[in-house]
């Protein structure tokens, strides 16, 4: 029976060397004792050499897992890293929102930006001699800034919401190629286990010839 260049699966997985083990446990099956062992040397060494080729490919296929594993682990890294700083940046902001909503109710005790503050951050057009209308302005550029400060931190709870999706999302993935990585390994294991078992020498007495 010819062997046939097999492909990975969808997965990237090697194919598996079951075929070809079966092929060489027949060569030692007690079906083949009287084979001509010339043929069966070549047979043989054609086997192992298809059972290394299944070896070299599930190395490479694990070697390709850990590299993704790793491309996937410094991406949610950095995922991570921008979520800490949306969450130090939400909290400063609420800290900053709540100082403004802790007011008093009569106007003068309104914790409004200061007079300098007020200048140089306020448009022009706010900016006024007449004392009643500067504080007017004042009041209502405090409730547009807390109005800014409350929309901000809407955006920011929604790109939390988002890295969080996709913290999941990559924490899956590196779950799943964890997972495949360990199989590759255990399947490795296993054909280097049955490839020295099955290379042993035959004993003196099954390779003489009960002819001669």
């Amino acid at each position: 029976m010819e062997t046939t260049e097999q492909q990975p699966n969808g997965q990237g997985m090697p194919p598996s060397p079951d075929d070809v083990i079966d092929e060489l446990a027949k060569l030692v099956s007690p079906s083949y004792l009287f084979q001509d062992v010339s043929a069966l040397q070549i047979r043989a060494t054609a086997l192992i050499g298809r059972l290394k080729s299944l070896n070299r490919a599930a190395n490479n296929a694990t070697r390709a897992h850990k590299e993704a594993t790793a491309a996937a682990r410094l991406e949610m890294d950095q995922s991570h890293l921008g979520l800490q700083n949306l969450q130090y940046e939400k909290r400063h902001l609420e800290r900053e929102i709540e100082k403004c909503r802790q007011f008093a109710s009569i106007y003068q005790d309104i914790p409004l930006y200061s007079l300098e503050e007020f200048k140089s951050l306020a448009p022009p057009e706010a900016q006024t001699d007449d004392q009643h209308q500067l504080m007017l302005n004042r009041l209502a550029f405090e409730l547009a800034e807390r109005q800014r400060l409350d929309t901000k931190k809407k955006e920011l709870l929604q790109q939390k919401e988002h890295l969080l999706k996709q913290s999941k999302t990559q924490v899956s993935t590196m779950d799943n190629v964890k997972a495949q990585i360990d199989a590759l390994v255990k399947t490795a294991a296993e054909i280097q286990k049955k490839v020295d078992e099955l290379v042993k020498p035959l004993p003196e007495d099954t390779k003489a010839n009960p002819s001669s």
